[in-house]
């Protein structure tokens, strides 16, 4: 029965989990009206309560989760800009303090993929994957983190993936770049847990699946069908799988729970088949 179900953003009762509480989201867009992990997060934490700054680079993509969001009685705003630019980042984050007075949540979800072996990557693919997967989440809570300091403390949520923990190949294509900034980010996570505990701030990665996004749609039926297959769940993960795991990160139900990983797979990266 299990197996054939798939949890979205309205199957579930909302009760306010996040109320009085503004949130971050990076990465966060509906691409005509396509969701990834950062826009079923940006949906399902307004809906939760928290009132929410969209991050994109692409205008037209933020209004229109801005707009989704609006016709269901969220709360948010948009701010466009880059997070891997310094500059960006810190008007991203006096944006937020001047929008709503401060900081609570912060869901670092902007990501790129990156193809190629560490003998093969190009230089430029290699440096690009380290900036939008590591750096920007350095920025972000660089500049984010004084200010949860002073309103008594916060949640961190980095989205990484399971690549970060396992090394992976598709087909005869590597991803050196792409795992080790994803691995980068999980001991960011645990740096930063350990540094900021003391201030109330909780700083946690969530480790992504093999999940449905449009990115991830573009290989094809019979791609997404070994993936499903290669869980041992056996079943397809949703970006909302991913969302309602940062919801329970952001929420006070989490308030003992830092420097986690949490595994959002279907039980791929703990359950292993052994040969009989």
């Amino acid at each position: 029965m299990y197996r054939g179900r798939v949890m979205t953003q309205a199957q579930t009762k909302h009760t306010g989990r996040l109320s009085g509480k503004v949130a971050i989201v990076s990465g966060a867009a509906a691409a005509d009206g396509a969701v990834g992990i950062g826009a079923a997060t940006a949906t399902l934490f307004a809906r939760e309560g928290a009132k929410v700054l969209l991050v994109n680079r692409t205008e037209a993509y933020a209004q229109q989760l801005r707009d989704q969001i609006a016709s269901q009685g969220g709360e948010c705003a948009v701010f466009i800009g880059d997070v891997t630019c310094e500059d960006d980042v810190q008007r991203m984050v006096e944006a937020a303090i001047a929008t709503y007075g401060r900081i609570d949540i912060l869901h670092n979800n902007a990501g790129v993929g990156a193809p190629g072996t560490v003998v093969s990557v190009e230089q430029s693919v290699w440096d690009r994957a380290m900036k939008t997967n590591l750096q920007a989440t350095m920025l972000t809570c660089k500049y984010s983190i004084p200010h949860m300091i002073a309103g008594g403390g916060g949640s961190i949520i980095n989205t990484s993936t399971v690549g970060a923990v396992q090394g992976f190949r598709r087909g005869d294509v590597g991803f050196a770049a792409y795992t080790a900034s994803k691995a980068g980010l999980i001991g960011l996570t645990l740096s930063i847990a350990a540094d900021y505990a003391a201030d109330g701030i909780r700083a946690n990665s969530l480790i992504a699946g093999m999940v449905n996004t449009p990115a991830l749609q573009r290989l094809g039926e019979e791609a997404r069908e070994r993936r499903r297959l290669a869980v041992p769940l056996q079943t397809e993960g949703t970006p909302w799988d991913v969302a309602w795991a940062a919801v329970y990160l952001a929420s006070d139900e989490s308030r003992w729970v830092t420097g986690a990983s949490l595994p959002v797979d279907g039980g791929q990266v703990n359950l292993r088949e052994w040969p009989g």
